[in-house]
């Protein structure tokens, strides 16, 4: 296996720091919620000066600190333990997917899969501003767990967490409810879940390439961590979750679409 290696060297001042942790607790409690919270750490990372791919490779520190934080932080009831259970078959093609994505993230160029997954998202987009009855309908009694059809699309998900990150937690919970019949709670449990699994291996395959920024990852995780537990304890088991992850949901779309093709540049020049 090939790294092409180079040395980045950034001055970060304490009003940076802050952004970075602020941005953190944010995405932490959107990735909660959602997902597509690395379109704002990715984001502030790049603006900070690190090139694409090491804020893409440095944003993975703060995804493992936040996905162990908000998995740990799962009340310990049956239902939760029964979806873990559930979410155990699609560990293998997820993490095979995810080393392999980390892997060619490093060998080739990601603006044509931000396009793709631009156009994936105006489709949910519209899926879930159309026909809402699909993401609020009741769960199937027996969820499509282990169909060759689920093990496929985890192990495309996880080429693409491995590649990018950005906007997996919506590819999952499209899945999860549209294909497989999952809640939308339930849906995002097991999401919860996954995206641990999926950070695994993309993490030390970057962590072998050498291009981990660790100051500015440790103050985004930080701030991820805090993120993932308010979001996990406050507002994950909520009653009303199912309508706050739909609009969350919305509203991260909305935005996600309008960064990667670049709409408010347009717009004001």
């Amino acid at each position: 296996m090939h790294f092409k290696r180079v040395k980045v060297e950034i001055e970060l001042g304490y009003w940076e720091y802050l952004w970075l942790v602020l941005g953190g607790l944010a995405a932490g409690i959107i990735n909660t919620l959602a997902g597509n919270g690395s379109a704002i750490t990715l984001s502030l990372l790049m603006w900070m000066g690190l090139p694409a791919g090491w804020a893409n490779a440095t944003n993975r520190i703060g995804v493992v600190f936040q996905t162990i934080t908000a998995v740990v932080s799962l009340p310990k009831t049956e239902r939760n333990r029964s979806l873990r259970r559930s979410a155990y078959p699609l560990f293998i093609p997820s993490i095979i997917g995810a080393a392999l994505g980390a892997w060619l993230a490093d060998e080739t160029p990601d603006t044509w899969l931000r396009y793709v997954i631009g156009v994936v998202m105006i489709f949910l987009l519209f899926t879930l501003l159309f026909k809402p009855s699909r993401w609020k309908a009741e769960p199937a009694q027996q969820p499509q767990t282990s169909s060759l059809g689920l093990h496929l699309y985890f192990f495309a998900i996880g080429l693409y967490a491995g590649y990018i990150q950005m906007g997996i937690g919506i590819m999952m919970l499209a899945v999860l409810v549209l294909y497989a019949r999952y809640g939308l709670v339930e849906a995002n449990i097991i999401k919860l879940i996954m995206a641990l699994v999926f950070i695994v291996p993309a993490f030390f395959v970057f962590l072998a390439a050498g291009k981990m920024h660790w100051p500015s990852g440790i103050a985004l995780g930080a701030g991820q961590m805090a993120g993932a537990w308010i979001g996990t304890r406050y507002f994950l088991t909520h009653p009303l979750a199912a309508l706050i992850i739909r609009y969350v949901l919305t509203a991260v779309l909305i935005v996600a679409i309008l960064r990667i093709f670049n709409v408010t540049s347009l717009i004001f020049g």
